[in-house]
């Protein structure tokens, strides 16, 4: 069985490790964890993952946030990878910072990256994993928000929610999406202190 996890987020350095760029450092964190690497490759960074019988095509689109589609789309199609296997993992601003959910599909919720691959898959039903930044920030200022780095403070709870994710994606390959749900959507993680 394949699975192909995505992690977005924008190339170049002035992004790394920003709030938008979190579905890299998960995916980073994920194909470390199982001692892959990553090689340039059309349209991404692509890191193969064999465990237990399950092989992850991992993917950071190098298309920019806006067009993440493309990628998802080519590596799901030359990877020949089923709908929904696919996990798509995404900074949310409507969640606060403490809180990850799983979700089987939705409305882009304005945020580009989805956007994206709902018009290259032609839908928006597909497994999507997504990490509360919180939306603290002043009116008119969510982009200099989405782009900024973690507070010194927020660095523990970042790092504890990115090592879940390595658990969550494991789950979401051998336990299925709604028992994956039922297991991590409703933990929150240490408050911000």
């Amino acid at each position: 069985m394949k699975y192909l996890i995505a992690g977005l987020g924008n190339i170049g350095t002035e992004y790394q490790h920003t709030r938008h760029n979190i579905g890299f450092d998960v995916v980073d964190a994920f194909v470390a964890h199982h001692k892959g690497t990553f090689h340039n490759d059309r349209l991404a960074d692509v890191a193969e993952v064999k465990w237990k019988g399950k092989t992850f095509i991992v993917i950071k689109p190098t298309t920019y946030m806006n067009l993440s589609g493309k990628a998802v789309k080519y590596w799901m199609d030359k990877e020949k990878v089923p709908l929904e296997n696919i996990l798509v993992i995404l900074d949310e601003l409507a969640l606060p910072l403490d809180v990850m959910r799983l979700r089987p599909g939705g409305s882009d919720a304005g945020h580009n990256g989805l956007k994206s691959i709902q018009d290259s898959l032609t839908t928006n039903q597909y497994p999507r994993l997504r990490f509360g930044i919180g939306n603290n920030y002043p009116k008119g200022r969510q982009a200099e928000f989405v782009l900024s780095k973690w507070k010194h403070d927020e660095i523990a709870i970042v790092q504890e929610k990115i090592d879940k994710c390595t658990e969550i994606i494991e789950s979401f390959a051998f336990a299925g999406l709604p028992r994956t749900m039922n297991a991590f959507n409703n933990l929150t993680y240490p408050s911000v202190k």
